[in-house]
């Protein structure tokens, strides 16, 4: 087990301090992300119950695996919000940190003391960063929002899928995911704004769920504007494309192979391999006017071939393809092996676990995983005494009352 005394070691965030008001994946994921970059995160949770994403998916021995993931390299500290000590307690956190995490609707972050105008009067320098799901100034800023409902407004799933048939969401919580990723950027930059501040003022980053998808798929906003087109669903290959040939295709050996031309090199490389004229499908014009027959052809070779054959005959001819992995295949990936993608860490229910490492990766000054899931309130003593000072006997107080 790992002990409270225990922590980062290093980490181009170490020093920076985080506070998450925050539970389920978008917030959390952001505090992770910091947290494997150095930084000391503190996770607000109930007292008794905790952040539900304790209780997420499967479950071994009846220790929920995600959170063994979401919740690593932080500290657990619970707090009732409700009660009537929390306020002196929320300030003290607000007045430690760096960076103060929200995810509560609108009016929850005013009523807990958690709004800009709260958290920037106790600490200039805060960066507060609040996620929500229609942003805080609109008139849903109210409404509760989930990660699945972002990448549905984000212009995203109904991009995703084949033409005839219904837009897809991608298989893992990909809004919230990628929320929390642009997140960890937002508060980075937010950061570094404040070391060149002369007065080292904070920042208040107010992200909605479908921003982050909606920035990403850079294209169809201008390509609405200027030519009036709304882009469909295209299956494997791209709505807008960088050339004629991305596809994904089934081989011999019932695996898939996904080959990708970022060029028209690329796509001369492919038509050569497979026995085309190569003069007549040398520029761009010619190779996206024959991209049917180019994509059938491939499809048929493909088909004709085992996986590890195709991949070979296709990365020989300088064209750039792959085998889809599944995680079977990743456990076993010696190029993943090399990076160091995959590390093994100690946990106090089940031993040693293996998950992703922390990327990404610094060579100077590399973050680490240093502990798997804290228990609830494992880090009470630490955060509530050492860090916000309160004695010992006003600890003991309030966990008697159920306060943390």
């Amino acid at each position: 087990m790992t002990s409270a005394a225990q922590g980062p070691s290093g980490g181009p965030l170490a020093g920076i301090r985080v506070v998450e008001f925050a539970q389920v994946i978008a917030g959390p994921l952001c505090g992770t992300l910091m947290a494997d970059m150095g930084a000391d995160v503190v996770h607000v949770e109930p007292p008794g119950t905790g952040d539900s994403a304790r209780r997420m998916g499967p479950a071994k021995d009846g220790h929920h695996l995600w959170w063994k993931v979401l919740g690593r390299n932080k500290r657990s500290a619970t707090l009732d919000m409700r009660s009537d000590s929390a306020a002196e307690l929320v300030r003290g956190l607000v007045e430690w940190a760096d960076v103060v995490i929200v995810t509560f609707r609108a009016k929850t972050v005013e009523r807990f003391g958690l709004d800009w105008e709260s958290v920037h009067a106790i600490n200039p320098s805060a960066v507060l960063l609040q996620i929500s799901g229609y942003g805080e100034n609109t008139s849903l800023r109210d409404s509760p929002g989930f990660g699945k409902m972002g990448e549905a407004r984000s212009g995203l799933v109904h991009l995703t899928g084949f033409p005839d048939g219904p837009p897809v969401h991608t298989g893992f919580s990909h809004g919230d995911a990628v929320t929390g990723l642009m997140a960890a950027f937002a508060v980075s930059a937010a950061l570094v704004r404040r070391a060149n501040h002369p007065e080292r003022q904070g920042e208040w980053i107010d992200l909605a769920l479908f921003e982050p998808l909606f920035r990403l798929v850079e294209w169809q906003v201008i390509l609405h504007d200027q030519l009036d087109t709304v882009p469909q669903r295209s299956g494997n290959a791209l709505a807008v494309a960088p050339a004629a040939v991305i596809g994904c295709y089934r081989t011999v050996d019932d695996a898939w192979v996904t080959v990708t031309s970022g060029t028209p090199r690329s796509v001369v490389n492919i038509v050569r391999l497979l026995g085309m004229d190569t003069d007549a499908l040398a520029d761009t014009a010619a190779q996206t006017a024959a991209r049917a027959e180019i994509d059938s052809t491939l499809e048929k070779w493909i088909a004709a071939r085992p996986a590890d054959e195709a991949v070979a005959a296709l990365v020989a001819a300088d064209v750039v393809a792959s085998r889809v992995y599944d995680m079977a295949d990743i456990a076993t990936d010696p190029i993943y092996a090399e990076r160091g993608d995959i590390v093994t860490v100690p946990d106090r229910d089940l031993g040693e676990v293996r998950m992703q490492a922390a990327l990404p990766h610094f060579r100077t000054d590399p973050g680490s995983v240093w502990r798997t899931g804290a228990a609830l309130g494992e880090d009470n003593d630490l955060v509530y005494a050492d860090w916000l000072g309160l004695g010992a006997d006003r600890v003991a107080a309030l966990r008697e009352r159920g306060v943390i």
